[in-house]
């Protein structure tokens, strides 16, 4: 069993989480921190409470460590963790800066412990449902593709750290890290990196919209996030010289774990209605075909980590992957400051 200990008991420890080490046959929850409450309790009475980070991390009871604190202190948990030589998983953004990135994948290697990073909308129906397209060759060779990850929120988050005016905090890295990851999920990493940033909201510290654009070597990949979409629009869209995709974010998994249903229910798993709109060539006629969206499962990204761990199997978001999105954010950046396109 993998023994494990979440750092923090908010919205990503009690729905994204503690579920799924719960659920999971190769995983034991024994520690959560929570620095006054008992709340973890009411679901886990079994689970032992800690009231700081670092019991959490030193304890000798302790293999996996989840750093799923707020973004500032990834780096800073995630070395102590690697340090005592347990295997970890930090939350998206992984870091602040590049340079965080690649002391904390060196760090892992040295004391050969997973690092994985938790970029779980690669398991979206969605994404998937558009991977299987392009790799059925339908849409042909690729054009252009736009991913979305937009929504209606003009007020400022109640996650304060959310809204603080310090490296490693913005739509960039709380949005756009699962957009960057899901480009280089299915695309691999850009020649150039072009983007643009703006604050929308009356009151804010922070960016919250932006538009990124990957540049290929034949294509092009447009990243975008908005807090004023009050109507949706398709999240996914890709041009091929044979055909296109359209789909919209059904954000089905959040919304059921929100609900309170276990990773382990049925209903958890249940198809949806949503399908995707694929229109394409073939032998000279038009088709047009509804596609049901495929399930998504964020479960798999707890099955990958525990054959990184107990069977030394690839196959995770590694450090190395989360790294690679931060590379990108700093790209974006320095775009944004210079008003031109960024060779990686």
């Amino acid at each position: 069993m993998i023994r494990t200990s979440i750092l923090s008991f908010g919205m990503s420890g009690k729905v994204f989480h503690a579920p799924f080490i719960n659920a999971h046959p190769d995983f034991k929850l024994k520690i959560i921190c929570e620095r006054s409450k008992n709340t973890a309790h009411d679901l886990y009475p079994d689970v032992t409470i800690v009231r700081t980070v670092e019991e959490a991390i030193q304890s000798e009871e302790i293999d996996l460590v989840i750093v799923n604190t707020p973004s500032i202190t990834h780096y800073d948990y995630a070395k102590m963790a690697l340090k005592a030589g347990k295997h970890v998983i930090v939350e998206k953004p992984f870091t602040a800066t590049l340079q965080e990135a690649e002391e904390l994948t060196s760090i892992a290697k040295e004391q050969n412990v997973v690092l994985a990073v938790y970029h779980n909308r690669r398991n979206d129906g969605e994404l998937l449902t558009l991977k299987d397209v392009i790799d059925s060759g339908k849409l042909g060779k690729l054009v252009d593709i736009e991913m979305h990850f937009d929504r209606f929120a003009p007020d400022l988050s109640y996650k304060t750290h959310k809204e603080q005016d310090v490296k490693g905090v913005g739509v960039i890295y709380d949005l756009g890290s699962h957009l960057i990851d899901s480009a280089l999920y299915l695309f691999g990493l850009p020649e150039e990196v072009y983007a643009d940033a703006s604050r929308t909201r009356l009151v804010t510290s922070v960016d919250d919209m932006f538009e990124i654009i990957f540049y290929y070597a034949d294509f092009k990949v447009v990243l975008k996030a908005s807090s004023f979409a009050l109507q949706p629009i398709p999240s996914f869209i890709a041009h091929g010289q044979n055909g296109s995709f359209l789909c919209y974010r059904n954000n089905i998994q959040e919304e059921r774990l929100m609900a309170g249903i276990k990773p382990a229910e049925e209903a958890y798993l249940n198809p949806t209605i949503d399908v995707a709109d694929l229109v394409y060539m073939h032998n000279g006629e038009k088709v047009t075909a509804k596609l049901p969206l495929k399930i998504g499962n964020y479960m798999e990204f707890f099955n990958q980590v525990s054959r990184a761990i107990i069977a030394d199997e690839s196959g995770y978001v590694t450090g190395e992957e989360g790294k690679n999105v931060i590379q990108v954010i700093e790209k974006a950046y320095e775009s944004i400051k210079e008003k031109r396109r960024i060779r990686l």
